[in-house]
Parts: C-alpha cells; structure tokens; sequence
C-alpha cells in the first residue's frame, strides 16, 4: 500500500531505553492493595488529532506531526511528534518527542480511585508489550487526587509500571568524574485505612 501524507482529522486506529544511572530511586504510588492504572486502556483502539499524519502499512508503523493529542482509553498523549508502532502481538508502542516547552505530556487515570498519573519529558515511550510508560530527559511525574497534587518526582529519567504502579527514578550519569545528577521528589503521607484506624480506636 503506498505511504501517504494527508492532513488529519479525528481518527481511530486499529488495534530499556535508559541509560546508566548513577541514581535510582523505586517508590510504590499507594499502600497494601495498590490499584492499578485503568486495566481496559491497553485493550481500547488509539484515537488521535493532528496537523498531518503518515500511514506505513507495509510496516505498521503511524507517524502523526503537529499539535498531536492522542488518546487511549483514559490515557492522553500530547506532544509535537508521535509515532504509533503496531507490534506482532497485537500491542502498541507510542513514542512522543517534543511539545509545549520541549517535552511531551502523559496522562492515565488509576483504576477504581479518583487519582491521575501525569508527566512531561523530552521524550515518552509507552510500550503496550509490558504495559509500562518511560520519561527521558527533563522527567517529571507527578500523582494528583480529586484534582490535587499529592506526589512529584524529578530526575532525567522515570520508569512508571502501569501493572504495579510502581516507579523507578533516576539521576544522570555520572561525567568526567563528575557528580551524578540527583533526583528530587515529594510525597505525601497517605490517609489511613478506615478499617485499621477503626480497630486501633477500639483497643
């Protein structure tokens, strides 16, 4: 089929990479019983918006340019350049470059909880294979509940599972002897569970 270069409305499509680190920093997003980011994103077809788009099908590869929004369930993809690859198994890998400021921004709401996972990075790669979403360079990741920021970490590289949501944080290497980048981060105490405060009260 003969690759194409068209302007784009609203469409649907059809259903590791770090460096050494010399920093690393691995953080559980809630307590015992954590939820999981919305388990039905990976099953749901990719709809996107952009200026222009270039449809590979002999290689199963779609390449959309300009102001690009795409969606996946409740995942949301915003950036300048995004390519969607459709892998052997049926999965999707999604990488984002560029954007407002340099970096491209990633949102997924965690299942059953009124939280959001986001993030920026020069560069996003969500990888359908084993359901995770890599930030590089300039990273920043952030956890909102009922709309307010409740976490923040930085660093020049982040690894968020969507399986277990857990991440991993990590500094630059280290330069010429150089000190290693350092990450940074903030996270607030979790409230306690009902049932547990419950049985302390009746001791």
């Amino acid at each position: 089929m003969p690759k194409m270069s068209l302007p784009v409305r609203p469409a649907v499509l059809s259903p590791r990479l770090f460096a050494c680190a010399c920093a690393l920093v691995t953080a559980a997003l809630a307590s015992p019983g954590v939820a999981l980011a919305d388990k039905t994103d990976r099953a749901q077809p990719v709809v996107f918006a952009a200026d222009a788009a270039r449809v590979d099908e002999s290689k199963r590869v779609n390449i959309l340019t300009g102001n690009v929004e795409m969606t996946k369930g409740t995942m949301l993809i915003r950036a300048e350049r995004v390519e969607v690859r459709q892998n052997p198994d049926g999965t999707q890998t999604a990488t984002a470059t560029g954007g407002q400021g340099g970096r491209s921004y990633f949102k997924q709401k965690r299942e059953g909880m009124d939280e959001v996972i986001e993030g920026e990075a020069e560069k996003i790669v969500y990888e359908g294979r084993d359901d995770t979403v890599n930030f590089t360079t300039r990273a920043e990741m952030r956890r909102l509940t009922a709309g307010l920021k409740t976490d923040e970490v930085n660093g020049q590289a982040i690894r968020y599972d969507n399986k277990t949501s857990v991440y991993q944080v990590m500094g630059g290497a280290s330069d010429g002897g150089k000190p290693a980048g350092r990450v940074k981060g903030v996270i607030t105490p979790r409230a306690s569970e009902p049932a547990a405060a419950a049985t302390g009260a009746g001791r």
